[in-house]
């Protein structure tokens, strides 16, 4: 077995650890013990190093396509999201890519644990490569526009409620100082990671469960 695969399985067995703890949704470095979070850290890290796609915007693109599930970030608006009001529960935390028109699309599933209502958080952006005065092709480093957010109330009760699906659209909020940025670290084809700006981690693997009717913008 080569480095590059002993090292993802590693990775993989302690997503596959922390999994316990969050039924599906993402989980935070708030959630787990500082051991846990360094080797979380430093196994991400050692794959990023050995990444069989170092020029994703270019040679990779296709990897890139379609549907992703968070499993595990040190995002600020992540960890936001764990903790919701009036007893809600993030499920699970999906980003949909359409290479090709240069969008994507954050879907947050949210429940209420005793069923009483159920829907989702969707945030739309664009994206472009970004352009370096170092590096004038393409590489790893995605410029992101957010565009609108989007809150919906799927089922009360178990009952569809399609007038609340969604029941408000608002501008997403963009920084104001600077561009929004995302490093692609490591890509394979079930397996992605990202460094934000801010320095926050995304880890992402592939996934095919995604229900189409969260696919409309």
């Amino acid at each position: 077995m080569n480095k590059q695969l002993l090292i993802k399985e590693k990775l993989q067995a302690t997503l596959e650890k922390i999994k316990t703890k969050s039924d599906g949704s993402p989980v935070t470095d708030l959630q787990l013990d500082k051991i846990l979070v360094e080797e979380i850290e430093q196994l991400t890290a050692e794959l990023e190093s050995v990444n069989p796609n170092l020029n994703p915007l270019l040679y990779a693109t296709s990897l890139l396509e379609g549907a992703w599930q968070l499993q595990y970030s040190t995002a600020r608006e992540i960890r936001s999201l764990v903790s919701l009001p009036l007893g809600l529960k993030l499920g699970k935390v999906y980003q949909v890519i359409d290479v090709a028109n240069k969008l994507f699309f954050n879907l947050a599933k949210v429940k209420h644990p005793f069923g009483l209502v159920s829907g989702y958080v969707k945030v739309t952006a664009s994206f472009e490569p970004a352009k370096e005065d170092l590096e004038p092709l393409p590489n790893k480093r995605i410029n992101v526009y957010f565009d609108k957010r989007y809150l919906s109330i799927e089922k009360i009760v178990g009952i569809n409620t399609p007038l609340l699906n969604p029941f408000k659209v608002v501008s997403a909020n963009n920084p104001t100082s600077r561009t929004a940025t995302l490093d692609i670290t490591y890509l394979d084809e079930t397996l992605r990671i990202g460094r934000g700006g801010d320095g926050s981690l995304f880890i992402l693997t592939k996934s095919y469960d995604l229900p189409d009717s969260t696919l409309s913008t």
